[in-house]
């Protein structure tokens, strides 16, 4: 993890890091060798060709760069995760409503072949 993504981390408020750390361990569980770098101002999670960009917010944290083929699923499931195209918005409050399972299913089709 570059020096700036670890900053970035290392800040975040304490009511969004569970989520953000959720989300932080399944990426990184499917994709233990993804870099973890800081691009549009917050982490970027690279493997491969592909980028998945995880930013927290006031709401909590919301998703970038994410297969929205996949995501259709996800969003049929819970159609509030939109927030405008190509955003998914995951409110710290809600989101044990999300499965490791739906969110895993997601980073997989986002990140590409070679997760584990």
């Amino acid at each position: 993890m570059d020096a700036a993504a670890q900053t970035y981390i290392d800040a975040i408020a304490a009511e969004h890091r569970p989520l953000f750390d959720r989300m932080h361990r399944l990426i990184l569980q499917t994709y233990p060798e993804a870099d973890v770098v800081l691009s549009y101002g917050m982490p970027t999670y690279r493997a491969g060709d592909r980028r998945l960009h995880v930013g927290v917010w006031r709401h909590g944290v919301s998703v970038y760069g994410w297969d929205q083929e996949a995501g259709a699923g996800l969003l049929a499931r819970h159609p509030q995760l939109l927030s405008g195209k190509g955003t998914l918005r995951l409110w710290s409050q809600d989101a044990h409503d999300v499965t490791d399972e739906e969110l895993s299913a997601l980073v997989r089709a986002s990140l590409g072949p070679g997760g584990a």
